[in-house]
């Protein structure tokens, strides 16, 4: 699966004056790490001549203990460079190269004879480094009070930003200046169903930057594990980030024993926005899968399901009305239903019926449990068993009947945040699944965590997370959490975390919409770290088409739907809309069946965050190439180049776009389907609506198929 080079060496370090320095291999990166007056460790980040990262400081503040801060000498260093390539289980391109100068400082800290690693690594991308506390004498067990890492910045940034928060990234990204944090803040914080803001200045990584003098600057963390999440406190006036770790319910913001490391802090930077996306830095920071033989069950998965039609409010998750259920005590043989509970037999075997007359791996449903009557908001420990289904979803019957159409069904684990709960359950929860067919859970952690106080993004619900995904591996389970901590790269060492939701998905635009520009955000952003279940493929963009109640509307036109399925990458693709809804625009929907969900290369042809996005991308193991682009509320012209097609040969492109008079609030249905030849030397230029965009299918043909185009 991987073939690695690896060459140890004493390259790119020479020290002056007691400072090291470090370049990356392309030597666009330079790195200084010094000892300040009082033994202060501090790094600075240099690319291509231009400030990246200020002199800052690092260090962190230990709980009833002399802290790791300042009285420390360099007790020696090392340095050695790496070269390797890797094939991901699934992803965005087939082969990823790994390659970095590091550098390894040894610090002793005086006053309590003790030994901190701080390691660096430069790639041409970016820096990662981490503090790693080796076992010794005088450090067993200890607590964060809180990291104390700073960014120091070159300048007042353009940011796209979340307000910082323990417990929720379902904002609206805001774009300003570092200067105008303070001032939006309390804008941005809108209502969610579980959140804790931190500070007036307090945002949430990854966080996306651009410079005055052109560089983009992406701050973030990889390989989470064992510790709290990052979030970061801005000192607007001097335009420092500090680090700003999740406590516990005491206030805690980690428990540690030695021999321990923290997770990597990312600076991706380029003077190419499409360098950003293209980067595998936090991929490369995390380590190479554990599991034997993975891609014998961990395959990408395009699906329907029994879930928008909730989301609406056209369907309730609930079978009944009552407000006051008790598992194992309410007997549903003996309620009412209400008649608008979507998870009953005959309405998934519709959605079977479509999947497989479409060629889609899986249906999804949402609400086939009991215990939908009173899940949220009422802080329930015992809410869902994750076994027991209501009267008229037959488990048994179904999985039958989907598996005598080639279909898969995709368990869903809603845990209203009792996660001690599903701890409790989870063990015979998988094993139910494994006995009845499933192999893919979406799970959920809605509303404020119990034990109470815990906060979605502190060290226990991050090892909660990877323990619901390392056991699910157990059982050959692959895992879509919704609601749980910013990806940080850990599915390439657990590949069975297929997919995450950890941002404002495609389900706000059924709770007030979301803002036209979101999408060519969320790539720079959330998607850093890994990808992210958007659910899109949305084509009846009024809400009350299916709830007169709900007067939300999608702020896309259809064609930009089509395109993040490219733009929004994920082995996790849903088709989110009504199968009746889709049979009346089957030739748009012709894209959405087509469309690769894994891929052996990736172009970025156009990007600007906040602005625009145009991704191609080859389908694994084949000659065909889709093209996606998303652009903002004020639409534009998008002009690309084939140049990556194979020399030689034809193809046919089939265009899905935005018609003349196309808006994503006027007209978001007007869309148009054209075909044409292309070879290598093509150049298109494509209008895009307002809040619009385009996508395209590229499939080689050979003279029959384009002659017969042409009559």
């Amino acid at each position: 699966m991987r073939k690695t080079i690896i060459f140890i060496c004493c390259l790119f370090l020479w020290k002056m004056g007691g400072a090291q320095e470090l370049t990356s291999p392309d030597k666009n990166l330079h790195l200084q790490f010094s000892i300040q007056q009082n033994g202060i460790p501090t790094y600075a980040l240099n690319y291509k001549g231009k400030d990246v990262i200020k002199p800052s400081h690092l260090g962190l503040e230990l709980k009833a203990d002399a802290s790791f801060i300042d009285s420390f000498e360099v007790a020696g260093t090392k340095t050695s460079s790496f070269d390797e390539t890797w094939q991901p289980v699934w992803g965005e391109v087939k082969d990823i190269r790994n390659q970095y100068n590091e550098l390894e400082v040894n610090l002793h800290q005086v006053s309590t004879d003790r030994t901190l690693i701080i390691r660096f690594r430069l790639f041409n991308d970016g820096l990662g480094f981490r503090y790693e506390f080796p076992q010794q004498r005088h450090l067993t067990y200890f607590v964060i009070k809180e990291e104390r890492t700073e960014f120091a910045l070159a300048g007042d940034h353009k940011a796209f930003w979340l307000p910082g928060d323990y417990d929720t990234q379902e904002y609206s990204t805001v774009t300003s200046n570092l200067s105008e944090v303070r001032g939006k803040m309390k804008e941005a914080v809108t209502p969610n169903a579980s959140q804790t803001v931190f500070s007036p200045t307090g945002l949430q990584t990854p966080l996306m930057m651009k410079s005055k003098d052109g560089l983009y600057i992406n701050i973030h963390e990889a390989a989470l594990i064992e510790y709290a999440a990052l979030s970061l406190e801005l000192d607007d006036k001097n335009f420092v980030l500090r680090s700003f770790l999740t406590p516990d319910a005491v206030g805690d913001k980690g428990y540690l024993q030695a021999p321990c490391k923290s997770p990597w802090r990312t600076v991706i930077v380029s003077d190419k926005a499409g360098d950003i996306l293209a980067s595998k830095l936090i991929y490369n920071l995390n380590e190479p899968t554990k599991y034997k033989d993975p891609a014998s069950w961990i395959k990408p998965v395009k699906y329907v399901g029994v879930w928008w039609e909730m989301i609406t409010g056209k369907s309730t998750w609930a079978y009944t009305d009552l407000e006051n259920i008790q598992l194992g005590v309410t007997d549903y043989s003996k309620t009412k239903p209400n008649g608008r509970h979507g998870a009953n037999n005959a309405h998934v075997k519709e959605y079977i019926d479509f999947a497989a007359e479409n060629g889609f791996d899986a249906v999804l449903v949402e609400g086939w449990n009991q215990g939908w009557e009173d899940w949220f908001g009422k802080t329930k420990d015992y809410v869902f068993d994750f076994l027991t289904p209501y009267p008229d979803f037959d488990v048994q019957e179904l999985h039958r009947y989907a598996a005598s159409k080639g279909v898969k069904i995709i368990m869903h684990h809603e845990t209203s945040s009792s996660v001690r709960n599903y701890e409790r359950h989870m063990d015979t929860a998988y094993r139910f699944m494994v006995a009845n067919g499933y192999n893919a859970v979406k799970s959920g952690y809605v509303g404020n965590i119990i034990p109470r106080g815990e906060h979605h993004y502190g060290q226990w619900l991050v090892n909660h997370y990877l323990y619901a995904v390392t056991k699910a591996a157990e059982y050959h389970i692959m895992v879509d959490a919704h609601e749980s901590v910013h990806m940080t790269g850990l599915s390439r060492t657990y590949p069975n975390l297929i997919g995450q939701e950890s941002a404002r998905g495609t389900e706000y635009e059924a709770f007030g919409g979301n803002n036209p520009d979101h999408t060519t955000i969320l790539p720079f952003t959330r998607l850093i770290g890994g990808p992210m279940d958007y659910t899109p493929g949305i084509f009846q963009m009024k809400v009350s088409a299916y709830n007169p109640e709900n007067t939300s509307w999608v702020r896309s036109t259809l064609a930009r739907q089509l395109a993040l399925y490219v733009t929004m990458y994920s082995p996790l693709q849903m088709a989110a809309d009504f199968p009746e809804t889709y049979r009346k625009y089957m030739d748009a929907f012709q894209f959405i069946k087509d469309v690769a969900i894994d891929w052996d290369d990736t172009k970025i042809l156009e990007a600007e965050p906040g602005d625009y996005i145009t991704i191609a991308r080859k389908a694994k193991g084949k000659s065909s190439w889709f093209i996606g682009s998303t652009c903002d509320e004020n639409g534009r012209v998008s002009k690309i180049s084939f140049d990556y097609l194979d020399a030689g040969k034809k193809y046919i492109a089939t265009i899905y776009s935005d018609k003349k008079d196309a808006h994503y609030e006027k007209n978001p249905q007007a869309y148009q389907i054209r075909k044409m030849v292309v070879t290598n030397k093509s150049i298109l230029s494509q209008q895009c609506a307002p809040g619009g965009g385009y996508a395209i299918s590229v499939v080689e043909a050979d003279d029959a198929a384009i002659k017969a185009l042409k009559k």
